[in-house]
């Protein structure tokens, strides 16, 4: 049986690992704050929204230098296909969406339900996209059956 060929269609740059740490250590932080409002609007306790917050503040950090590398990595012509692209936009509506998520949760504990929640939701669910496009292969590969 012939087996296709494998063909580079373009030079492609993966991901760095140090960039890739970075992106997939936003995840679990933004997870988190998730669980902490599930958990405040089960019990009200205010300590939960504070911790949710605080919790928003290190995804943040993580995304946002995430951001900002994948941003200058647009520079070098073999990074710009169509999906790296995909990536950053993606990546920039997380850091987007946590900022926004960042400001809901700055009101007052009493105030910022349900909004905190469903901005949590849609961070995790960014996030989940964003790192669907880095970790499943689309950015990773080097080349492409033909």
């Amino acid at each position: 049986m012939h087996t296709p060929p494998v063909v580079a269609t373009q030079p492609h740059r993966p991901l760095h690992p140090v960039h890739m740490l970075l992106v997939t250590s936003a995840f679990p932080l933004f997870l988190g704050a998730l669980l902490a409002d599930i958990a405040y609007s089960r019990t009200y306790e205010i300590q939960w929204t504070n911790f949710a917050s605080w919790l928003l503040v290190g995804a943040m950090v993580f995304a946002v230098i995430g951001l900002v590398w994948a941003l200058v990595s647009l520079v070098t012509p073999t990074a710009r296909t169509r999906t790296r692209f995909i990536y950053v936009g993606l990546l920039a509506l997380t850091c987007v969406l946590g900022f926004l998520n960042s400001l809901i949760h700055a009101m007052d504990a009493w105030q910022k339900m349900p909004q905190a929640l469903v901005w949590s939701v849609l961070c995790v669910v960014s996030i989940g996209a964003t790192l669907w496009f880095a970790l499943g292969g689309t950015l990773r590969r080097r080349e492409v059956l033909v």
